[in-house]
C-alpha cells in the first residue's frame, strides 16, 4: 500500500503532492516575509515536537489576539484625547465667531474715525517727507552748528582739526548752489551765495592769520611739520595773495634761523654740558658734544672753506626738505615756490660766506691749494644748484658762490703767471751732471699734486680735462722755455742732453695721464729734434777720434766729379791707408767711443738710441769711405791693403 500511495505522489495530482512541491520549490533566501515570519516563530517555538507542533497554530492565534488587544487598548487612549481635542477646537470655533462679529460691530461704528487716521497718516508722511527735504536741503546748503561753532574758533587763535572738513563743506555749498540760480529758487540761491562767500573769506582770513602765527616759530634747527600745517598751505593756494604772504612770512622765519644757525656753526659750534670727574654734569664748564666750531679752521684754507660750503650745503636739503614736506599736500605746481623761497632763504647766508672766503683769498694761500679751493668751490656750487634747482642768476647763494669760483680761479692762473714769470726771470743754470734743475722739479710735483687731485673730483670728465690742459699749458710753456734758456751757453752736446733731460722728465709725468697725448707727442718731437743733434755729435766725436773726419768730408765734397780721388790732397793712397788704419784700432774698443753727453741722459732707452743711431751713421760714413776706396777707378790698390768691411766694422761698434 505504501508502494501505491509513493505511485500516486509521484504522479503529482494528489493536492498534497502538489503542496510538497511548492514547499520544496520555495527558495526561502529571497523571501523576506518568510525569513521574518520564520524568525518570529523562533522566539517562543523552542521545542520541536508533536505536540509543540500541534499546538503551533493555536500559539500564533493566541499571540495575534494579544497584540490586538494591545493595539486596541492604545487606541482608545488616543480616541480619547482626539475627542477632548474636538471639544476644545468647537470651543474656540466659537470663540471667534464671537470675537468676528464684534469686531465687525466695532468696525462699523469706527469707520469714519479711520477713514480720518488714514488721512492724518498721509499727512504726516507729507510732513515727513518736507522735514526730510529741507533737512538735506540745510545739510547741503547751510552749516550745522557744531561746523559754525568750528569756523568761529577759540579765542587763543588756534584751529579745531575739523575746520578744514567745515572749509570743504563751504566751498561746495558755494559751488552747489549755482544750481539754484538755474531754478525759480534764484533769491535762495543769492542769499546762500552771498553767506558763504562771507563765511568763506572769514575762514580764510582766519587761515591765513594762524599760519602767519605758525611760521613765525619755525625758528629753530629742526622742524616738525605737522598736517595741520600742510593742509592750510594746501587751503591757502585757492588764495594766491594770501598765500604769498604766509610764504614771506615762512621766509623771514627760515632766514633769520639759518644765518644764526650758520653763525654758530661758525663762532660755536654744537656745545653741550660736559661730564665732570666725579660723574656729575657740569653746566658751568663748555664743551662741545658735536662739531667744533668753523673758525677754530681758518688757519687751514681747504678745510675752512670746505666745512662752511658743506654746511650751506646739509642745510640747503634740509631746508629744501622742510619746504617740499610743508607744500606736500597742494595740489598745484609748487617748484617755482619752492626754488624761490630756497634762493631766498639761503641768500641770508651770502654776505657772512663771501667775507671769508674773501679773507682766505687775500691771504695769498699757495697755488695748489687755490686750486683745491677753486675745484671745491664748482663741486659745491653744482651741489646745490641740485638741490635748489635754480639757476645762478636766480639764486644769490649760487650767485655768490659762483663769484667765489671765478675769483679763486682767476687769483689761480694768476699765481701760475706769476709762477711761470718767476721762473723766466731767475733762470738756473744747469746742474754739472745736466739733470733737470730744482725749479723744475717743484713745478713738475705742483703739477702732479694739481693732476692727481682730478682723480677724486667728480666734475664731467670733459670739464675737467679742459681745466687741466690750460693748466699744463701755462706751466708747460714756461717749463721749457726756462730749460731753453738755461742752456743757451752750453755746448751742443751738452744742451741737447740737458733739454733731452728736462723734457723727458716733464714727458714721464704726463705719460702718467690719458688726456695728455697731444703734448706728449709734441715733447716727443722735440726729444727727436735734440737727439738728432746729440747723435751728430755723437757720430762725429768717433769719427774725429778714429781719424776719420777729414777723409769722409774730402770724400763727400769730391763726390760726382770725374777726378781720380786718389791724386786729390788729402786723399792720397798714403793718407786714405793711414786713416783706415787709425780707424780700425779706435773702433775695437768702441765703449771708449760715447760722449760724456750721451752717459749722462737720464733715460737709458735715449741711451741706447742715441748710440745706436750714432754707430750707424760712422758705419754709413764708413762704408761710403770703403766704396770710394775699393773703386779701381780711383787710383787706389785694395788689394794691397787689408781693410775691414763695413759689416765687421758695424759688428765691431755693435
Amino acid at each position: 500500500m505504501e508502494e501505491t500511495s509513493a505511485g500516486s505522489l509521484q504522479q503529482g495530482n494528489h493536492p498534497l503532492s502538489r503542496k510538497l512541491k511548492k514547499i520544496l520549490d520555495t527558495r526561502l533566501d529571497n523571501d523576506k516575509d518568510m525569513l521574518e515570519a520564520l524568525r518570529a516563530v523562533s522566539t517562543f517555538f523552542t521545542d520541536n515536537n508533536i505536540r509543540t507542533r500541534r499546538n503551533l497554530r493555536g500559539e500564533i492565534e493566541r499571540r495575534s489576539l494579544l497584540i490586538n488587544q494591545q493595539f486596541s487598548e492604545a487606541f482608545s487612549h488616543v480616541v480619547k484625547d482626539l475627542e477632548s481635542v474636538h471639544k476644545d477646537v468647537q470651543a474656540m470655533s466659537h470663540c471667534c465667531k464671537d470675537m468676528t462679529d464684534r469686531l465687525a460691530a466695532t468696525k462699523e461704528q469706527t469707520q469714519e474715525l479711520i477713514t480720518k487716521t488714514s488721512d492724518l497718516q498721509a499727512e504726516g508722511h507729507k510732513l515727513e517727507l518736507h522735514s526730510e527735504l529741507a533737512e538735506a536741503f540745510l545739510d547741503r546748503f547751510q552749516l550745522k552748528p557744531e561746523e559754525a561753532k568750528v569756523f568761529r574758533g577759540a579765542r587763543d587763535g588756534q584751529l579745531h582739526p575739523g575746520f578744514f572738513n567745515a572749509l570743504d563743506k563751504v566751498k561746495r555749498i558755494h559751488g552747489d548752489v549755482k544750481v539754484l540760480l538755474r531754478t525759480n529758487q534764484q533769491t535762495a540761491g543769492l542769499e546762500i551765495m552771498e553767506q558763504m562767500a562771507l563765511q568763506q573769506e572769514s575762514a580764510y582770513e582766519r587761515l591765513y592769520r594762524w599760519s602767519q602765527s605758525q611760521c613765525r616759530t619755525m625758528t629753530s634747527d629742526s622742524l616738525d611739520i605737522t598736517p595741520m600745517q600742510q593742509q592750510a598751505m594746501k587751503a591757502l593756494q585757492n588764495r594766491p595773495v594770501l598765500f604769498s604772504y604766509t610764504m614771506d612770512e615762512y621766509n623771514t622765519a627760515r632766514r633769520g634761523a639759518v644765518v644764526r644757525g650758520f653763525i654758530d656753526a661758525l663762532t660755536r659750534g654744537k656745545s653741550g654740558p660736559v661730564q665732570a670727574s666725579s660723574g656729575d654734569i657740569s653746566p658751568d664748564v663748555p664743551t662741545h658734544g658735536g662739531p667744533r666750531p668753523i673758525e677754530l679752521h681758518a688757519h687751514d684754507p681747504q678745510r675752512y672753506i670746505g666745512d662752511m660750503l658743506a654746511w650751506l650745503h646739509q642745510a640747503s636739503a634740509s631746508e629744501k626738505e622742510c619746504l617740499v614736506q610743508l607744500l606736500s599736500g597742494c595740489e598745484k605746481q609748487t617748484d617755482d615756490v619752492i626754488r624761490d623761497t630756497l634762493a631766498h632763504i639761503l641768500e641770508s647766508v651770502c654776505r657772512p660766506l663771501k667775507v671769508r672766503v674773501e679773507q682766505v683769498l687775500i691771504s695769498d694761500p699757495e697755488t695748489f691749494v687755490l686750486y683745491k679751493l677753486t675745484t671745491l668751490l664748482k663741486f659745491y656750487h653744482d651741489t646745490i644748484r641740485d638741490i635748489t634747482g635754480g639757476a645762478t642768476e636766480t639764486s644769490p647763494l649760487l650767485e655768490t658762490i659762483s663769484d667765489m669760483h671765478v675769483l679763486c680761479r682767476k687769483l689761480f692762473f694768476n699765481s701760475l703767471q706769476f709762477l711761470s714769470s718767476k721762473l723766466l726771470d731767475k733762470v738756473e743754470l744747469p746742474p754739472s751732471d745736466l739733470s733737470p734743475p730744482r725749479t723744475l722739479s717743484e713745478t713738475l710735483h705742483l703739477l702732479r699734486d694739481i693732476f692727481d687731485s682730478q682723480d677724486s673730483s667728480i666734475l664731467p670728465a670733459k670739464e675737467r680735462n679742459e681745466d687741466l690742459i690750460q693748466i699744463m699749458s701755462c706751466l708747460l710753456d714756461p717749463l721749457l722755455q726756462m730749460c731753453a734758456m738755461s742752456a743757451s751757453q752750453l755746448q751742443p752736446a751738452d744742451m741737447a742732453t740737458y733739454i733731452i733731460n728736462c723734457i723727458h722728465a716733464i714727458k714721464f709725468l704726463l705719460s702718467l695721464y690719458e688726456f695728455t697725448d697731444q703734448r706728449i707727442e709734441m715733447l716727443s718731437a722735440q726729444i727727436d729734434a735734440h737727439l738728432d743733434t746729440l747723435v751728430n755729435e755723437q757720430a762725429a766725436a768717433i769719427l774725429t777720434r778714429g781719424g776719420f773726419a777729414d777723409v769722409y768730408k774730402a770724400v763727400l765734397r769730391e763726390e760726382g766729379k770725374d777726378l781720380v780721388l786718389s791724386k786729390v790732397p788729402g786723399l792720397d793712397r798714403q793718407s786714405m791707408i793711414i786713416a783706415l788704419q787709425r780707424f780700425d784700432a779706435v773702433v775695437v774698443a768702441p765703449d771708449e767711443l760715447i760722449l760724456p753727453q750721451v752717459s749722462l741722459l737720464a733715460s737709458a732707452t735715449l741711451k741706447e738710441v742715441a748710440t745706436a743711431r750714432a754707430h750707424e751713421l760712422v758705419t754709413n760714413a764708413y762704408a761710403t769711405v770703403h766704396q770710394t776706396f775699393s773703386r779701381i777707378s780711383n787710383g787706389y790698390d785694395p788689394s794691397s791693403f787689408n781693410m775691414k768691411t763695413p759689416d765687421q766694422i758695424k759688428l765691431l761698434l755693435c
